[in-house]
């Protein structure tokens, strides 16, 4: 079971540290509109091409409280960081910036948001809303790797729509720490799934030492959806907060 902490005293990582937050998206005006003051002109340019004021609002939410916990963790102005994106979109601080960086990462999903950070490893963090999918079999027989589908498809049907949520925010963790996106296939690596089964990568198809890379843990957020981190090395420390404004 995840512990979520209140805001702790100093903003520090050791090399062991793996810190979370879960962020509540739905604030009120007065604390969007002071993190929409942080926002970079790109971030302003993205959130204003939203259709929606709702998912307007998320994005500023989002954004505004990643700067405000990476400002603290850097001792810097949340407006002064700047941000570069790899290949396939993965954001990253500007290594040639002064302020400095750490690797993090961002995930959303209906009204909460993730952040991961920690000190000189890659970091991949997905959540993952558990809406009702008409379609769930077909996904999984499309997209996941043949051991993911046999454990799933054996699963008790009451299970399924659950652990078909922890699978996949489990697979885009470690997606999204790779930095390679969907570049990479879905069905090209296999995680656990079973109910009560530990977040691990088991096999990754064309790279079997990929296995000891990587640790991964599952994370409660809220029953109604997956959630999990994906970081290099086996042994690590995890610290989970509640995010404030």
């Amino acid at each position: 079971m995840t512990v979520w902490h209140p805001l702790p005293e100093r903003y520090l990582l050791s090399e062991d540290d793996v810190h979370v937050w879960r962020i509540e998206l739905v604030q009120s005006d007065a604390v969007v509109e002071r993190l929409y003051s942080l926002l970079s002109a790109d971030e302003l340019a993205k959130a204003n091409r939203y259709r929606f004021e709702k998912d307007r609002r998320a994005y500023t939410v989002g954004r505004g409280a990643l700067r405000i916990l990476l400002g603290r963790y850097l001792e810097v102005p949340p407006r002064e960081l700047r941000f570069v994106y790899g290949e396939h979109g993965k954001p990253m601080l500007d290594p040639e910036a002064r302020h400095g960086t750490v690797p993090f990462n961002l995930s959303n999903s209906k009204d909460l948001a993730l952040v991961g950070i920690t000190l000189n490893r890659e970091i991949g963090v997905d959540l993952e809303y558990g809406r009702d999918l008409s379609d769930m079999e077909m996904i999984v027989e499309r997209f996941f790797s043949q051991g993911e589908i046999d454990v799933l498809l054996n699963l008790p049907q009451e299970q399924r729509h659950a652990a078909f949520y922890e699978c996949w925010s489990r697979k885009e963790a470690y997606l999204k720490a790779l930095g390679s996106g969907l570049a990479q296939p879905l069905g090209s690596f296999t995680v656990t799934l079973a109910p009560g089964e530990p977040a691990r990568l088991l096999d990754v198809v064309d790279d079997p030492a990929e296995v000891r890379r990587w640790g991964m843990q599952e994370l409660d957020v809220h029953p109604e959806y997956g959630a999990a981190i994906c970081v290099e090395g086996q042994e690590f420390e995890l610290k989970c907060f509640e995010w404030r404004p």
